[in-house]
């Protein structure tokens, strides 16, 4: 039973892990302005949540379970659970990148065609707040006339 909280621990400390290691691989990629994915970055991303993932183990291991903590073993184990749950979330994310993204650039650097998604997104969040002002101004300039 404790082996079993113990996994399910380890596994949302992975889930958290790999979408926060995402989060900042993309963000690498725009500073560095990296047109394909780098695996040098797919790879620390997988080194990290090992790490991250391994402690957790180890402390639930340790001072829950209070047994041994085999390192290796634990670690093949950890790394058939955050593959997948790597790839999927690499998956993921590049789906929701690819649906909000700005705009599609051809090869010569010229824009091809502005994504409505994105325009929808922006538009709806900015511009609520002038949407209200600007009615409030046209009901008080009524008034004045």
């Amino acid at each position: 039973m404790l082996i079993g909280i113990t996994f399910v621990f380890t596994f949302f400390v992975i889930v958290i892990s790999v979408f926060v290691t995402l989060f900042f691989k993309y963000h690498l990629e725009e500073m560095f302005h990296e047109k394909k994915d780098v695996t040098a970055f797919h790879l620390c991303n997988l080194l990290i949540i090992l790490m991250v993932s391994g402690g957790a183990y180890a402390v639930m291991t340790i001072y829950v379970l209070k047994n041994d903590f085999k390192l290796f073993q634990s670690a093949a184990i950890l790394l058939l659970i955050i593959l997948p749950t790597y790839l999927l979330g690499h998956r993921l994310s590049k789906q929701y990148k690819s649906v909000y993204q700005k705009y599609k650039v051809t090869d010569n650097e010229k824009v091809i065609v502005l994504n409505e998604n994105y325009l929808k997104k922006k538009r709806d969040a900015k511009f609520k707040e002038y949407n209200a002002i600007a009615k409030e101004d046209k009901i008080t300039s009524r008034r004045r006339l």
